[in-house]
Parts: C-alpha cells; structure tokens; sequence
C-alpha cells in the first residue's frame, strides 16, 4: 500500500485519479440526507488512523477526523504532547514502528521533512503527509479539484503564485509539471521557492518580479500567510514593507482577466496579503477550496488504502 507523501512522488495517472475520485465522491455526498452521513460502502471499516499534529491545525484536523469518520473508520488524534516524536526520548523511527502495530494509516502534520521521510521509511503502514515545512500537497489537490469544479480541466492554464514561496507554493510547483499547466512565481527575491523545486517545475514554471505583469493573463491568483508559524523570528514590520506591492486587492485582481479565481489555503491575515474585498469577494472559491480538502482527503484515504 503507497504512501502520499510529495506531488512529484505520486505518478500523474494516479493523481488524476484521486482527483475524480474526489469529484465522485462529493457528488455523492450531496445525495445523502445529512451532512454528517456514512459513506455506503464504508471502505475505512474496521481500520484505524493515527493523525499526529506537530502543528497547530483546523482544517487538516477537521477534515482528515471528518473523513476517517465517514468512511467507517476510527481516528486517533495525536499531539506532539502526547507523543515523544522524536523528542529526544524516542526517535521518530522508534515511534512510527510502534504507530505502525497499532493503527492501520497514519498521517503526520510536522514541520521538518525529515521527520516526514523518516517515519515513512520506518513505518509498514501507508503514511500521508498532512503537511511538513517544505510541502502541502492535499491542499494542493484540494485547489486543483476546486479549480476544476468551477474552471474545467487545469492542463495548460496558467496560476500565479504572490507573495512568498511557502510549503504551499513548492507543491503547486510539483503539480505544474504533473498536471502540465503554467505557474507564475510573482515575490521578492529572498521570498523565491526553493532552487530544488524551481528546477522539479521546469519549464512550466516562470518568476515574474512584477506582480500586475505576472496576472494580466491568469486564470487562478494564489497566496498565503507572509510569515508561517515557523516565522518567529522575521520581523512583522519588515516584511510588510518588503510584500506589501504583491499583496492581492483589488487593484491586483483587476489587472488579470475578468474570470480569474483567488485562492488561499487559509488562515488569512486580511489586509496583510489579501485584502477582505478580494477574501470575500465573488472571484473568491477559498470556502469551496477548505470543504473540498475533506472530499480529497477522503480519496487519498482510500488509496492509499486499496489492495
């Protein structure tokens, strides 16, 4: 059973297929009488996950308890207080042995991948990374499946990234070259992605020092946080005055076409890198963005789980 660990990891004939997976399985969602039903076929039944937190979390948290849930399973869910995660008192390899005698899937939320490419070569249970600070690839799906319900097919669209090139942006860099559409980098230099990723992304990848240069043709306008949990020693002050030209207002929006969508994974800073009339605006699919990580994660779920 595979481990859902980076974009680039997984081939691009089964990340489609997660996708529609997804798209399959909202649509049945919708079908039955309550928001909170089983899925029929309960294909988690008598399975057990352990989700571990490093990280502080709403979303992953919610929607990965949720989804084990609806399908039948059970979850455990693990804080770092909880758990010596390689604490000094017990490696990481040590604790995913033992993860590994007691539930059936784990998914980890920490913050150096190291610890992530650790338990998975430890662990003989399928491992998902439910985001480390180098990557977030089932928020990355979830965008995609959002961009697709509301845009069509992704191939050879083109999404521009603002602002910082944070775990979030180095996936969607890996989900350009998998899922071939153009992805524009659009920040300061000291804020670029990651050189390994850059050269993952390949020629479907641009940066753009100019941010109304980057979206005058973009069908999908990305951001995130400024400074990440991980941040605390960056100053509040000196990053506004550095990122504030790549903040996404109004003015920014209305540079790039009439249709383009305005995502963010959340939680957002408003009137830091978004303003509130883009956040809540009608270009806006950030809600249908954060619902449609339940439905992703529930198809990454089931495969990493299939026979």
């Amino acid at each position: 059973m595979p481990d859902f660990l980076e974009i680039s990891q997984v081939d691009s004939f089964d990340l489609r297929a997660i996708l529609e997976e997804a798209i399959a399985i909202k649509a049945k969602r919708r079908l039955l009488s309550s928001r909170g039903a089983l899925d029929p076929e309960l294909p988690m039944q008598n399975h057990v996950a352990a989700l571990i937190f490093e990280k502080p979390s709403t979303r992953t948290r919610m929607s990965f308890d949720v989804a084990v849930r609806q399908l039948g399973g059970q979850s455990i869910l693990l804080s770092g207080a909880d758990i010596h995660l390689g604490a000094g008192s017990e490696t990481v390899s040590d604790t995913a042995r033992v993860i590994s005698r007691y539930a059936d899937i784990a998914m980890i939320r920490t913050f150096k991948p190291e610890s992530l490419k650790e338990f998975a070569a430890a662990a003989d249970i399928p491992l998902i990374n439910g985001l480390t600070d180098q990557s977030h690839p089932c928020q990355v799906m979830a965008d995609i499946m959002t961009f697709e319900e509301f845009r069509g097919p992704i191939e050879g669209r083109h999404v521009v990234w603002m602002g910082v090139g944070s775990n979030v942006c180095h996936s969607f860099i890996e989900a350009a070259a998998q899922f071939k559409f153009k992805l524009t980098f659009s920040g300061p230099d000291q804020f670029a992605p990651a050189a390994s990723v850059l050269r993952y992304g390949g020629s479907n990848v641009s940066l753009e020092s100019n941010p109304m240069m980057a979206v005058k043709d973009a069908d999908l306008i990305v951001t995130d946080v400024w400074k990440s949990m991980h941040d605390a020693a960056v100053s509040d002050a000196a990053l506004r005055d550095v990122l504030l030209p790549y903040q996404v207002n109004e003015n920014l929006m209305a540079a790039s076409q009439k249709d383009t969508l305005f995502m963010h994974c959340l939680p957002a800073h408003r009137e830091e890198e978004v303003t509130s009339s883009v956040l809540d605006g009608k270009k806006s699919v950030v809600f249908d963005e954060a619902e449609n990580r339940l439905h992703v994660q529930k198809a990454i779920l089931k495969w990493c789980l299939r026979p």
